[in-house]
């Protein structure tokens, strides 16, 4: 576990001087979420923003050619991993809170009605939307690479405008899931956990075995 944590600190002193940057890019969510009176739409969009940082340690590991200091430091390459994905985490969960608390007080000073439920919602769909887009995108950096895996760094903008798409085209099923949600929150909130949790376990093992067959 203190392994785990190092490398997380350390992936955590690679990204700190663009910490003002990310910073920056989670105001234009709140923009977003003013202007849509939405506050779905703007946590779905403050996660796509974060997901997108992603690639921030790879890149910077990448262009310093730093995968031999890595290979000699006293750390599995396991725990290399998985300090990486709690520090991603801890990224998405930083974004999150900033957006639950920042947002429902902008609409509120507009005018807008932000309940119990819409904050659970926005925060359900933020952190299932945050997985399914970095569970992609980090053993595909592992794999490709920062720059060859350019690609991945896209994921969360086509899966943001893919539910933008969905929330402005099929209103009666949008209704219809809000319906389920009210009648069964519990379970929701269940399945949203459980399918999290093996969607980011096979995610590390892929990680775990494409940094093993790596030669660093």
């Amino acid at each position: 576990m203190s392994n785990i944590l190092k490398s997380t600190k350390l992936d955590i002193a690679l990204v700190k001087p663009y910490f003002k940057t990310i910073c920056f890019t989670l105001l234009l969510p709140i923009v977003f979420a003013a202007i849509n009176r939405s506050l779905l739409t703007g946590v779905s969009f403050a996660m796509c923003f974060i997901a997108m940082t992603t690639g921030y340690t790879f890149s910077i590991t990448e262009k310093n050619s730093m995968d031999r200091l890595f290979g000699i430091l006293p750390v599995r390459k396991s725990e290399l991993v998985i300090g990486r994905y709690v520090f991603v985490l801890a990224m998405g969960l930083l974004s999150l809170i900033i957006s639950l608390i920042a947002q429902p007080l902008v609409l509120k000073v507009l005018g807008e009605t932000v309940g119990v439920f819409d904050i659970v919602t926005a925060a359900i769909a933020g952190v299932f939307l945050f997985a399914l887009y970095t569970v992609f995108q980090i053993p595909g950096y592992y794999k490709y690479g920062s720059i060859k895996g350019r690609v991945f760094m896209y994921i969360p903008v086509a899966g943001f405008l893919v539910t933008l798409l969905l929330l402005s085209k099929m209103p009666a099923i949008g209704k219809s899931i809000i319906s389920v949600v009210e009648s069964f929150p519990i379970l929701l909130v269940f399945f949203a956990v459980f399918a999290i949790v093996v969607m980011y376990a096979v995610s590390i093992f892929l990680s775990i075995r494409i940094m093993k067959n790596k030669e660093m």
